[in-house]
């Protein structure tokens, strides 16, 4: 069988799926990414590798709601003509293709392929209300233009729906975001942990950059996103941080993110999230105790979970982090946001602890009884691993179920054949 991997940030979401499609006897597999973030990430073993040119953005001109959609046809346009170009040239016919639905690189598959059996990963579809949109107030406007723009925002997502032969997505919450007619044809299967790896080690240790040497015998609280922003409860940690310190005096706050971005949009005096909330509590911030350290190789990451002793995850309702599973599997005690999908996973008091996302004392005391009592909390940080490595793990849950949806979907396309 031939199989295509198509996500502009190759591999993503595909890490592992794609190499363990390629390693069965007999399939050919190639992948396809935007050539502006081909890496060494990027190169996997026994996958052919192709990439695009970044496409152009939309024009200035393009009406506003409009500019997210023309910028994923614009991709799709790019995709197409690399997708020709192995049909022609390398004579390349894929089976099964799969594709990340989310920036327009599924638009246009059958155009070129219309036999193949198209597999989409479809990560989030917006509401104007219910999910993300409209849920912080402090940040979120809800006016008509929102609601107008939002629903032209799915409109990428309905057309690959309604294109594709099935859907993936990586929780129930996620999934049911979609229109119900659309529901049926998606799977919901995550993308899995490696608990081989994520796991904890009492005899970690992590050096904050011109700073301390942590380890397990310290009281360390940790929080970590890709970038420390609203849509992660960044706000809320740092409003809970003066009363934190203050309560726990022996304590080291690290904050692992970057100062960009990664959903939703930056302040709008300007700056970055990071600075905002500095200027607003940073006066009552002993910085001697807690370090930002931007973004750090995973090694480094995974040592700062194995010392944490009170991991701390918020979320809008909105996509599932993977930090927040691999905290868990890393056998942190993690207090975490009352939020979909984070409550499809964790169960208050028996895997971690939930407090409401806006709940600033709650945080507070929350992190409070766990420094001060770790002790009682033993048992929360066993049952977090096991929730992840029985229903979560990467090589004997997840992966399986995701190869064996591949293997079906090609088998039927034969089948059709």
């Amino acid at each position: 069988m031939k199989y295509l991997f198509i996500h502009q940030n190759y591999p993503g979401q595909f890490k592992h799926l794609a190499p363990a499609i390629a390693a069965i006897p007999g399939n050919q597999v190639v992948a396809i990414v935007d050539d502006k973030n081909k890496r060494a990430a990027s190169i996997q073993k026994n996958v052919t590798l192709y990439s695009y040119p970044a496409p152009q953005g939309s024009s200035k001109e393009t009406h506003w709601y409009l500019r997210n959609y023309e910028g994923a046809i614009r991709r799709g346009q790019q995709v197409v003509r690399l997708l020709m170009e192995l049909r022609d040239k390398q004579k390349f016919i894929p089976d099964v293709i799969c594709a990340h639905a989310g920036w327009g690189e599924a638009l246009f598959l059958k155009e070129v392929f219309p036999d193949a059996v198209v597999l989409d990963y479809f990560e989030f579809f917006y509401l104007s209300e219910g999910s993300d949109v409209g849920f912080d107030k402090e940040f979120q406007t809800q006016t008509i233009d929102d609601f107008c723009r939002i629903r032209i925002k799915n409109s990428t997502h309905l057309l690959s729906l309604n294109n594709c032969d099935w859907g993936l997505a990586p929780t129930k919450w996620q999934a049911g975001q979609f229109p119900p007619i659309y529901q049926s044809k998606i799977s919901v299967i995550h993308e899995g942990v490696d608990t081989d790896i994520v796991k904890p080690n009492i005899y970690a240790s992590f050096k904050v950059p011109q700073g301390p040497l942590l380890t397990a015998e310290d009281k360390v609280i940790t929080f970590v996103n890709r970038n420390l922003e609203p849509y992660r409860g960044f706000h809320v940690f740092m409003r809970a941080l003066p009363q934190i310190l203050i309560d726990n005096p022996d304590a080291h706050v690290v904050l692992l993110g970057g100062d960009e971005v990664s959903y939703g949009a930056m302040p709008k005096e300007g700056g970055t999230w990071r600075h905002k909330m500095m200027a607003e509590v940073g006066d009552g911030l002993d910085m001697k105790r807690v370090h930002f350290v931007g973004k750090i190789p995973y090694d480094q990451y995974l040592n700062l979970l194995q010392i944490s002793s009170a991991h701390v995850y918020l979320t809008y309702p909105f996509v599932l982090s993977w930090s927040m599973m691999e905290s868990m599997a890393a056998g942190c005690i993690v207090i975490a946001s009352n939020t979909p999908p984070v409550t499809e996973v964790m169960t208050d008091g028996h895997d971690g602890l939930l407090f409401d996302f806006f709940d600033v004392q709650g945080l507070v005391d929350k992190v409070g009884k766990v420094l001060k009592h770790p002790e009682d909390y033993a048992q929360i940080r066993i049952n977090a691993r096991k929730t992840i490595v029985e229903q979560y793990d990467l090589k004997t849950v997840c992966l399986p179920k995701q190869v064996e949806l591949l293997q079906t979907l090609s088998a039927k396309g034969a089948l059709q054949d």
